[in-house]
């Protein structure tokens, strides 16, 4: 017995029904033609992953449904093919003040024609960045299907996504007669996430000893990334396959059945270092971004620092060199190392470079106010006229050419509100918001050594990676005159913040007091800047965004 099976690991678009439709259609009909029989989409691939409130809307439903009607008939001419469908099905029942959920994140088996089964996620994941339960109730049962012809014929046992981080529904599909389970998905990437797929996966199948086939999504969805790195693992855990990761692809696995046990076979791409995968999210996030809203390219303010460099390098390595643009916009306070790095960088990336001087806008803010500011101190209100004229020229470049101007702040910045609003903070997309510093600084290094999209090796000068970060806007300023060195600060950032966990676990292990109550202190009170940041990119487990919803108004301080 030989089965082909196709995963069909392909960007999908949220809401782009007939276009989801057509590339089911296409890469079905190439698969039959390469010889599988069952091909494999990922999670709600007819309507993309997520939709959100979208799915609220019963139109969306009702076309959704119209979608899948599409993909079957345009199928039904392919004799033995078997498709596997992810949609929306139901509704619900609604008033203002109530919602009782009737509506099912499903999985359609079509065939010649034919919706055979039809199967309802029955896990749904509401931690993190998902909300599954806002939008859908839990399915109760159990899908075993046939694919294949003949003495071909497999029976499989369909789970989608969160079924399989649970024993009882691979359990019960085994019980229910599959030889072999497969997995269709939409989980969004995080540093090493892959690979924690695999461990997890591997459970599964050591627990039931099926092997099992994972079909995973790919592409940039607002600030999730999905990854791809579809895999197959063998009955005994061993890997049979694993697909590349940041790319489109049709990944077949051969699945023989000799004396009783099945056997897998697949190509196998190498493992990957960390930094390489948060390059290429990163790169997929921004290039997904601008490509799904038709953003005709993008614009930076470039600074001559770390992070305006780290960020331009993403961006060209995104959409290329002809797409990105950098401005200069010096103050009475930038070096002229600054000036010489920013356009050094930019000459070696091969992009648009312009110079604007902020220095006679700054003089008639600080004209224009020199009443009301009589007799005071210039204070990081004058350091925040300066970010703000910034941003208004940036957005005022944005609203003419019509490029989207990404942001160049961090995680470590968002989190203590080291950025200006209305500021460095105004823009479009944020490409390295979920990056700590110390993070930036790594990536950036990586960078230089490493050149994945052939758009330039070691695109940034070696002074802005050694050079201590500043935001001049003061005379001689350095970032760690106003925050802890980064080491420490992002180490309290991943532990507090993303871990959750308390002050006193800190101090016990020999945090400093002044430094823990310092940070934490900065985090909570710089909730109400975040609110208003624009979205980017999640790499981390936990990101300012979905993952974080913190009330404002808030006393709790521990």
């Amino acid at each position: 017995m030989t089965l082909k099976i196709c995963v069909a690991q392909l960007n999908f678009v949220v809401g782009d029904l007939a276009g989801n439709a057509q590339k089911i259609i296409d890469a079905a009909r190439s698969a039959y033609t390469d010889g599988a029989r069952l091909l494999l989409t990922p999670e709600l691939s007819i309507c993309g992953y997520a939709a959100e409130d979208l799915f609220l809307r019963p139109a969306f439903i009702t076309a959704c449904d119209d979608a899948v009607k599409t993909v079957v008939r345009e199928l039904a001419g392919l004799k033995g093919m078997t498709v596997v469908v992810g949609h929306p099905v139901g509704g619900d029942s609604r008033t203002k003040s109530v919602a009782v959920q009737q509506r099912f994140n499903a999985a359609s088996v079509i065939s010649e024609g034919e919706v055979l089964e039809t199967y309802a996620k029955r896990e749904l994941p509401n931690y993190q960045v998902f909300d599954e339960r806002r939008y859908f109730t839990p399915g109760k049962g159990t899908c075993v299907f046939q694919a294949g012809e003949g003495a071909d014929r497999v029976s499989v046992g369909l789970l989608i996504c969160e079924d399989a981080w649970y024993e009882e529904p691979a359990r019960l599909a085994k019980e229910a007669g599959a030889d072999l389970l497969a997995v269709i998905n939409a989980s969004p990437f995080h540093v090493g996430k892959g690979y924690e797929r695999e461990n997890t996966m591997r459970e599964r199948v050591l627990a039931t000893g099926l092997p099992m086939v994972y079909a995973h999504l790919v592409g940039g969805q607002d600030e999730v990334v999905f990854e791809g790195h579809s895999f197959a693992l063998n009955g005994d855990g061993s890997l049979a396959g694993r697909a590349p990761s940041f790319v489109e692809k049709l990944f077949t696995v051969i699945v023989e059945r000799a004396q009783g046990a099945i056997e897998m076979k697949a190509s196998i791409e190498p493992e990957r270092t960390a930094d390489a995968d948060l390059w290429d999210a990163l790169v997929l996030g921004v290039r997904d971004y601008l490509g799904k809203n038709s953003f005709p390219g993008a614009l930076l303010g470039l600074s001559g620092g770390i992070d305006s460099a780290l960020v331009l390098a993403i961006a060209v390595d995104a959409l290329g060199k002809d797409r990105v643009r950098t401005v200069m916009m010096p103050s009475p306070y930038t070096a002229d190392i600054s000036w010489i790095d920013a356009c050094e960088m930019a000459n070696r990336l091969g992009v648009r470079y312009d110079e604007i001087s902020i220095v006679p806008e700054f003089e008639a803010f600080k004209a224009s106010l020199a009443g009301e500011f009589k007799g005071l101190k210039e204070d990081t209100t004058e350091e925040n006229i300066q970010a703000r004229i910034r941003g208004t020229l940036l957005m005022a470049l944005s609203n003419k050419f019509g490029s989207i101007v990404l942001t160049t702040g961090n995680k470590s910045e968002l989190a203590t509100g080291y950025c200006t609003l209305y500021g460095d903070m105004a823009g479009g997309f944020a490409a390295i918001k979920d990056l700590a510093k110390t993070t930036v600084f790594r990536l950036a290094n990586w960078r230089n050594q490493h050149d994945p999209y052939s758009t330039g090796s070691n695109p940034i000068p070696e002074r802005i990676l050694t050079r201590p970060p500043s935001a001049e806007l003061r005379p001689d300023q350095k970032d760690q005159d106003s925050l802890p060195p980064y080491e420490v600060l992002d180490a309290i950032l991943e532990r507090y913040m993303e871990n959750d966990e308390s002050i006193g676990s800190l101090l016990a292990d020999g945090f400093e007091r002044a430094d823990v109550e310092r940070v934490t202190r900065l985090i909570k009170i710089n909730e109400y800047k975040r609110r208003q940041a624009p979205i980017g990119i999640r790499v981390t487990h936990r990101s300012f965004g979905k993952d974080w919803r913190y009330p404002i108004t808030n006393k709790f301080r521990q």
